[in-house]
């Protein structure tokens, strides 16, 4: 097994990792919610937009991890300077701004929540949610810095072939 292979399905194994929390996540998420609500039921209708903004993190992370997994394959085949490696990184790039919005989202609805509720605690989980904000950033800017080389690599590709001609 070369290295390049190795690199690839060591990445693979991570991604399919993640994704397993992920749907750990999912499947644990409504057992949290109705303990909460019973815990609190005086701002029990706070847990819906809390659910929303969750499962649509899970789903944007599961689908940039689904494009991840085809790119990585995509540079298994020696297909990495191609159209759908492209669109791969596009979508990630979505999905990336996805989940930043839905962390807004959920700041927003926080911070509702401490107001209607008169409680000063927001402060941990919103600091926590903006370690999200800049991780998510850094993966969408290196996601762009990754599209920039792949967008030129036809017009490099048609160069070198008409400099050999």
């Amino acid at each position: 097994m070369n290295v390049k292979r190795g690199s690839t399905t060591f990445l693979k194994v991570i991604i399919f990792l993640a994704g397993i929390a992920v749907l750990a996540l999912c499947i644990w998420l409504p057992e949290i919610a109705v303990r909460d609500a019973r815990v609190h039921p005086d701002t029990a209708y706070f847990l819906i937009p809390f659910l929303v903004c969750a499962y649509g993190f899970c789903i944007a992370f599961s689908v940039a991890l689904y494009q991840a997994y085809k790119l990585l394959t995509y540079i298994e085949k020696n297909n990495a300077f191609s159209e759908l490696s492209l669109k791969s990184l596009q979508i990630i790039k979505k999905c990336a701004f996805t989940v930043i919005f839905l962390i807004l989202l959920g700041i927003v609805s926080l911070r509702v929540l401490a107001k209607v509720t008169g409680s000063d605690d927001a402060a941990g989980p919103t600091s926590l949610c903006l370690m999200g904000i800049l991780a998510t950033s850094i993966i969408a800017a290196i996601v762009d810095a990754l599209q920039k080389p792949l967008k030129n690599a036809p017009d490099i590709k048609s160069k070198n072939n008409n400099q050999r001609k």
